[in-house]
């Protein structure tokens, strides 16, 4: 386990417990990198809102606009309803989704052109449901990589963890990734590494300590070593409740929004095999 906890400004606690490699005894640490799983969304979304910023995506457009040959279809309702901010907030009708490809296994990452084809279908009317998909960042994903002309893991590491000081953070399956923390299953066995066809969606490796930084960045805590890579007004937009129904609880645009106890939460979990991640924000 590692924590990292921060409050006005400053990491006020960051302490790693065990191991991140049990065979090796690897101590697990604050700068040990973890596999983020699902919280990889609120850190994709948030290089997707550079686009956005620089005028070069606007949110309320198809996101078909952006793709290439292969597109979102629609089944249920029009893909054209599967707008930029409806499949950031998970409400464009795309399918549930996940599938793991184990290094040494049979089957193969696809190009994302070919899931896309495949599992891209507009199974609910767009806007009228919150339906968790990990496929519609796999299509964020694809945006960013056809309109920065960059391969998304790059464009990562240059518009989001070098100007944010998150130096260490990277993207991948684990392979060849140094200092990270194994996978294992309950009963203690190493876990094969394993990619994705939503790589934006699952893959991002970092730090208790790298993290608790993005979170800072979000409660617009403006560090001397971090560059202002987004707008507090962006960040603001990107913390309100985009799905119908409670207004309260919901999603907004890689960020769940909840309550506890009378107080605003903004937040995002990850779990997979081995995986067990959390991040929170408390603007208050």
């Amino acid at each position: 386990i590692a924590v990292a906890v921060a409050k006005g400004g400053r990491i006020i606690w960051e302490e790693g417990f065990g191991f991140a490699d049990v065979e090796h005894h690897t101590p697990a640490t604050p700068t040990t990198l973890y596999s983020m799983a699902s919280i990889s969304k609120p850190i994709t979304a948030t290089g997707l809102m550079r686009l956005v910023e620089q005028g070069k995506v606007d949110l309320d457009r198809p996101a078909n606009d952006y793709l290439g040959s292969a597109k979102i279809t629609g089944l249920a309702g029009p893909a054209s309803g599967a707008t930029v901010r409806r499949v950031m907030s998970h409400t464009a009708g795309l399918p549930l989704h996940y599938r793991f490809f184990y290094a040494g296994g049979a089957v193969t990452r696809p190009s994302m052109d070919e899931a896309i084809s495949r599992y891209a279908i507009v199974v609910y009317p767009p806007g009228a449901v919150y339906n968790y998909s990990n496929l519609g960042y796999g299509v964020l994903e694809e945006i960013i990589a056809k309109v920065s002309g960059k391969p998304y893991e790059t464009f990562m590491q240059d518009e989001v963890f070098k100007p944010l000081g998150m130096t260490t953070t990277t993207i991948g399956t684990g392979a060849g990734i140094a200092n990270s923390a194994v996978r294992y299953t309950a009963d203690w066995k190493p876990i094969a590494f394993y990619d994705f066809d939503h790589r934006a969606a699952s893959a991002v490796y970092t730090s208790a300590h790298e993290l608790v930084r993005f979170g800072m960045f979000h409660l617009k805590d403006h560090l001397a070593d971090q560059r202002p890579i987004l707008k507090d007004a962006t960040l603001d937009a990107m913390q309100r409740r985009e799905t119908p129904g409670d207004t309260a609880n919901g999603y907004g645009l890689g960020w769940l929004i909840s309550n506890e106890q009378g107080t605003r939460v903004v937040s995002h979990t990850g779990g997979m095999p081995g995986v067990a991640t959390s991040l929170k924000l408390y603007p208050q």
